[in-house]
């Protein structure tokens, strides 16, 4: 399932991403901002439970998320995505994928995984600025599947058609949300109109 977060907020700040004379401060503010408005639509459906509050003037009924919620960013451009969602849910858990692509094949490699324990109301959050081909975002999901995670979600910025469309063949049960689905790929597997490599411009490397 893909869905297109679609808010002027949200198109008026991945304008600011795109322009390539955004340095890697505001950019990596501008990642920030626009994680949080596409997390407010992408977690609108974790469980809650009620908890007696104590108002300085009488005492009433509020909630608490039930769900065990675990950030996974995708390395190392998901770093980038990480205190946007960590700000709407502060005790969730962190993991993180490790994964390079294959400069010849496109495909991607894991070299590192570390993930917290999943329970039975666990839900995993991939975040990753880019979905492109779709491998390394189905990668995640293999992992996260093999390490108990039934209940997943995913969080991107930018998405092309080719991998909306790979999620959907791989992993039909997973919801992806984005903030735009661009045009499509160019020769090397990058997303057209994009914002360039995403990790480069979040670190300012090279």
């Amino acid at each position: 399932m893909f869905f297109v977060v679609d808010h002027p907020c949200v198109r008026a700040k991945l304008s600011l991403l795109r322009d390539e004379a955004t340095d890697s401060k505001h950019f990596r503010e501008y990642v920030g901002e626009i994680t949080c408005f596409i997390a407010y639509e992408a977690l609108k459906n974790l469980e809650t439970e009620e908890i007696p509050v104590k108002t300085p003037l009488c005492e009433t009924t509020g909630c608490r998320i039930r769900n065990d919620v675990a950030i996974v960013p995708i390395l190392r451009a998901g770093i980038g995505m990480l205190d946007g969602i960590l700000k709407l849910v502060p005790a969730a858990t962190v993991g993180f994928v490790g994964l390079e692509r294959d400069h010849v094949t496109a495909e991607p490699k894991e070299y590192y995984c570390k993930l917290p324990a999943a329970g039975p109301d666990s839900l995993a959050v991939v975040v990753d600025p880019m979905l492109a081909t779709g491998g390394s975002l189905a990668a995640t999901v293999d992992v996260l599947k093999r390490n108990g995670f039934s209940r997943i979600v995913v969080i991107t910025i930018l998405a092309a058609p080719e991998g909306r469309d790979r999620m959907k063949q791989l992993h039909p049960d997973v919801k992806v949300y984005t903030g735009s689905l661009d045009a499509g790929l160019n020769e090397h597997k990058y997303i057209l109109p994009g914002l360039g490599d995403a990790g480069d411009r979040i670190f300012g490397t090279l």
